[in-house]
C-alpha cells in the first residue's frame, strides 16, 4: 500500500499557486484512477483505490502547509504504514521550473510542509516527487513567490508539469523509484514526454 500525499493549502485563494501543485497532482491522480477524495476521517480530503494491482490512498491535507505532518502521521498510524509506504508530492524551489525530481530522503530545502512531515514522523526517509518551480525573481521573497497565482502565460507549463507528475507517480507506485527516475528526470522534450508536438 502507498499513501500518496499532495501538499498545498486549503481555500480558493490558493488553488492556482505554486505551493498547491501537490494538491493539483493528487486531484489529477484521483480523476485518472477513479478515486473519490470525499472521505473525512482525518483532516484531509482522501480516498482509497487500486492502480496496477497496488493499493493506494490519495490525500490532500487540510491543515495548511506548515501542519501537514499532523494529517500524514494520523493516516499512517491508522493504516499501520511505515515511511517506506509514503509518497509526498510538493513544489520545490531548487528544481528548475517545470522539471521533476524523484528522491527518497534528504533535507526539507526550506519547505515547511516537508519540515512538518519530517518532524511528525521523526525521519526524512520517505519518497518525494518534487515539482520544479525555480527560484523567485530578484526582490521577491520565496514565500510570496510560491503563494502567488500563476500568471496566464505560466498555466500551460504548470498543467504539463502536473500531467508529467501523474505519469511519474504511476510508475513510482507500480515499478519503483529507479524506474521512475530513469524515465522522468531530465528535460521533458528530450524524453518525448510533455514536449511540443511535431
Amino acid at each position: 500500500m502507498h499513501l500518496i500525499v499532495g501538499l498545498g493549502n486549503p481555500g480558493p485563494q490558493y488553488v492556482y499557486t505554486r505551493h498547491n501543485l501537490g494538491f493539483m497532482v493528487v486531484s489529477a491522480l484521483a480523476e485518472q484512477w477513479g478515486i473519490s477524495l470525499s472521505d473525512r476521517k482525518f483532516p484531509a480530503n482522501w480516498g482509497q483505490g487500486r492502480v496496477g494491482g497496488e493499493q493506494v490512498i490519495l490525500a490532500q491535507p487540510l491543515t495548511y502547509m506548515n501542519l501537514s505532518g499532523q494529517a500524514v502521521s494520523q493516516m499512517m498510524a491508522y493504516f499501520r504504514l511505515t515511511p517506506d509506504n509514503l509518497v509526498v508530492i510538493h513544489d520545490d524551489l531548487d528544481v528548475p521550473q517545470e522539471r521533476l525530481k524523484l528522491t527518497r530522503g534528504g533535507g526539507p530545502g526550506g519547505h515547511r510542509g516537508i519540515m512538518s512531515i519530517m518532524g511528525a514522523l521523526n525521519t526524512p526517509d520517505f519518497l518525494r516527487v518534487k515539482l520544479g518551480v525555480g527560484r523567485p525573481p530578484a526582490g521577491l521573497p520565496a514565500e510570496a513567490f510560491v503563494l502567488r497565482q500563476f500568471a496566464p502565460e505560466d498555466l500551460e507549463g504548470a498543467a504539463a508539469l502536473v500531467d508529467r507528475a501523474v505519469q511519474a507517480v504511476a510508475v513510482l507506485v507500480t515499478e519503483g523509484l529507479a524506474a521512475a527516475q530513469n524515465r522522468f528526470h531530465g528535460v521533458p522534450e528530450e524524453e518525448g514526454i510533455g514536449g511540443p508536438s511535431p
